[in-house]
């Protein structure tokens, strides 16, 4: 991982939190997160010990937020992006890398019931290295998805 991680944790409000609860559990569950405690009005997803992202009932539900999972590698990506569409998410850019991120950049993006862009991307650093030494990309428009006009917000 370069750098260092700036959030520490999140919470986004949902318009039917067992509907989110299902579609998050499944959609995260290949990159390792799960439900770590919750009642019927909020919950908490993460890893032993690190209680990251919150679903939260009541209030205005977020609508458009764009929030990256990290994966651990390509094929938890794919996992990821399959599991997702399976629990009921949105295709909204199929794996594959991204070389107009960064040249190691692989990612995969769906729509969450309330709406929301969420993402699962591997940074791989081995092969942007491998890239720039040997002057290619891999992952020059396969085919593969692009992430579609929303998948990254501009900045």
């Amino acid at each position: 991982m370069r750098g260092s991680p700036v959030i520490d944790h999140m919470g986004i409000a949902v318009s039917d939190l067992a509907a989110s609860r299902a579609f998050y559990e499944r959609a995260l569950a290949p990159l390792g997160l799960r439900v770590l405690y919750g009642d019927d009005r909020s919950l908490a997803m993460g890893t032993d010990g690190a209680d990251d992202f919150g679903l939260h009932a009541g209030g205005t539900p977020m609508t458009g937020l764009h929030v990256a999972f990290v994966a651990s590698s390509t094929e938890a990506v794919d996992a990821f992006h399959a599991a997702a569409l399976a629990a009921g998410g949105i295709d909204n850019g199929a794996p594959g890398y991204r070389p107009q991120y960064h040249r190691g950049y692989y990612g995969a993006f769906v729509i969450d019931p309330d709406g929301n862009n969420v993402e699962a991307v591997f940074h791989d650093w081995k092969a942007a290295s491998r890239d720039a030494t040997s002057g290619g990309a891999r992952g020059d428009g396969d085919g593969r998805g692009g992430g579609g006009p929303t998948a990254r917000p501009p900045r």
